[in-house]
């Protein structure tokens, strides 16, 4: 479920930007210039998945990170045209809080198209959030879920094995029209 949910919460972000390329010239990129791309990485026990979407600042992460109930893009939907054919994912806001069902914290990294300075929101799910200013040199967000250790009933570690995410993105993210890259080693 969570990797589903941010998934799709990316894919909505370069919706956004997508449809801005329309009109904003300035946004310099082209439909096949998105993508969203994840990094297992075992050692350090993290999963970050990043996109080149429209990205946050303070007070979007506030408003879309800082309430459980709040999606940003359901309002991003009200705003288009109520007649115009929009099939935007991510609506409920709740999705984004499923990354605490196997990450013990989450570190969010976003810069907004047209903005200078980058921002981190940091929580580990419990006691509230932090926000403050951060570096980052592209315009998009990076969700990056410090993965709990393994218990009894739980084995959290599939979650940083390239072939398990590998499979779990075919089974339930194959709706999404943008790439999903991930490094992946091969045998022979």
């Amino acid at each position: 479920i969570f990797l589903r949910e941010i998934l799709s919460n990316a894919s909505d972000a370069i919706d956004k930007l997508c449809y801005r390329s329309l009109t904003d010239e300035q946004v310099g990129m082209k439909r096949e210039d998105f993508a969203i791309t994840i990094r297992p990485d075992q050692e350090a026990r993290t999963l970050t998945v990043s996109d080149n979407g429209i990205g946050m600042n303070d007070t979007d992460l506030e408003q879309n990170l800082g309430v459980i109930a709040s999606s940003g893009t359901f309002q991003f939907r009200q705003e288009l045209d109520k007649d115009a054919e929009s099939d935007v994912i991510g609506q409920f806001g709740v999705g984004f809080y499923s990354a605490f069902m196997v990450a013990d914290k989450v570190t969010v990294i976003s810069k907004a198209y047209g903005a200078d300075t980058a921002y981190k929101w940091e929580s580990e799910g419990v006691d509230g959030y932090t926000i403050e200013p951060c570096e980052k040199d592209t315009v998009g967000t990076d969700v990056i879920m410090s993965i709990k250790p393994d218990s009894e009933e739980e084995k959290y570690d599939e979650y940083l094995e390239a072939y398990k995410l590998s499979s779990l993105i075919k089974k339930y993210s194959d709706y999404i029209r943008y790439p999903i890259r991930m490094e992946m080693e091969h045998s022979k």
